[in-house]
Order: C-alpha cells, then structure tokens, then sequence
C-alpha cells in the first residue's frame, strides 16, 4: 500500500525532537507539508525542516502559555492557507512525588495539565471551526499507555493529562463526525526518546523491557507509521478508535 499525502498541510506538535521529529520525517516522506512545531529546541527543529525539504517551516510556541497555544494554529494558517490534520503530540512527563511541598506539586501538575491537555484543547478549539469552513479535517492525540493502565505514584499527573486526550479524541469524533473531522488516540507505552529517559534512567533499561512482550524498546519509528495511515485518510472509519502501541504491555 503507498500512502500519498501530497498537497496535505499538517501540523505536527512537539516535532523538533522524539517521537514528533519521526513522525514530521515519515509524514514528509509520503508527501506532506509538515508545520515543525517546537518550544525552545530552535537549532533542532530549522535543521528538521531542511532535512524534511518540501515547504516545511518551523513555527515556535509555548504550549503552557493559553494565547501562544491559539497563535501557534493562526500562524501556519497564516502561513499555508489551510491545515488538514492537526497531530498533538507534544507532551511533558514532571517526576513529582506526592511527599513534595504543595505548591510546588500543583505548580508541576498545572504545567502538566496545561501542556499535554489544554494546548490540545486550545488547538482542537481552533482547527474545529476551520476544518468545517474547509470540508473537514483529521485532529491525531497522543496520549499513553498510562491513560489506561495508570503509571507510577511520581507521574500522576502525567497519567491523568492522557486519559484527557482520549476522552477529548473520542468527543470530538462524536461531535463532528457528520462534519467530516475525524479523531484518533495513540497510546504509546515506553518509547525511546529523551523525555522517557529520565524513567529508563530512574528504574533501569531492564525493569521497562521486563514489561514489554519484545525483545527490545519501542522507538519512534515504531509509531509514526501508524500516524502517517490516519492522517491519510485510508482509515476513517476507526475515527474515535484508540491504539496501543506498546508491545504488550497490558497483558504481559
């Protein structure tokens, strides 16, 4: 199967780095114009864009901050004329052990929130309204494992900020559907990538792999692919669906 992604304006969150820098490199590769999403890693995403080639551009936002969230969508309409698909991917993971002082534990657990659930919100709040105005459009989620299965006592709100996106992905998929926008989940297990190091680091390569059915860790290239098959169109009818990928990790 060839997947033609041509003449697809997409913007990819979080894509300077791990799993957002696969994905915007295999979206690219079957066609795309990829919008690099990127906070602080400049250098990273300017060099993506030239690797990637085509009219790709790198567009900085800080998705903590509510109104940088809206601009960032009016800057690569701005900029291209159009979105079709929307990938929310960026994510922040804060070790944050209920033992911490209060304050500086809500601190963690609002940025948590405001990053990884209400910048997708803001985002899903703004494509809505385009994707209608243009015939419709595809919104992508990247949620976690631990929206199902929970994770450690030191990421609560990480794990929380997740499970958000799915309930999110699937409202958006009922509420829209018959406006042609469509909304999946990926739901990813341990992925190597620098913001799951500091959890390899904490618990050890071998407790993540002692949790996975395979013989080795997920990588980015591992997920994309899927990524690149909804945002294509060929899979519409899974719309609201969620899918795991993490090498069994529910039921090893």
């Amino acid at each position: 199967m060839h997947i033609d992604l041509t003449g697809q304006i997409i913007l990819v969150t979080g894509a300077s780095r791990g799993i957002g820098r696969e994905i915007a490199k295999q979206l690219a590769a079957s066609g795309a114009t990829v919008a690099v999403h990127y906070s602080s890693s400049s250098d990273e995403a300017v060099a993506l864009c030239k690797e990637i080639g085509g009219k790709s551009e790198a567009f900085r936002a800080d998705l903590s901050d509510a109104s940088e969230a809206d601009r960032l969508f009016r800057d690569v309409v701005g900029a291209y004329g159009r979105v079709d698909c929307v990938i929310n991917n960026a994510g922040i993971a804060l070790h944050s052990p209920v033992e911490r002082d209060l304050d500086e534990w809500v601190e963690q657990w609002d940025k948590t929130m405001d990053v990884n659930t209400r910048a997708s919100g803001i985002l899903t709040r703004a494509a809505i309204p385009h994707f209608i105005e243009n015939g419709g459009g595809r919104i992508i989620y990247m949620a976690s494992r631990a929206a199902f299965r929970g994770d450690s006592e030191d990421y609560l709100a990480y794990a929380a900020s997740k499970g958000a996106m799915v309930s999110l992905a699937r409202s958006v998929a009922r509420a829209y559907g018959k406006q042609n926008i469509k909304a999946f989940t990926i739901a990813p297990g341990f992925v190597r990538t620098a913001m799951a190091q500091d959890a390899i680091d904490a618990y050890g390569e071998d407790f993540v792999l002692g949790g996975i059915a395979l013989d080795r860790l997920t990588e980015p290239s591992d997920v994309a692919p899927t990524i690149v098959l909804l945002a294509s169109g060929l899979s519409d009818h899974a719309t609201g669906c969620s899918i795991d990928i993490n090498a069994a990790s529910y039921v090893h």
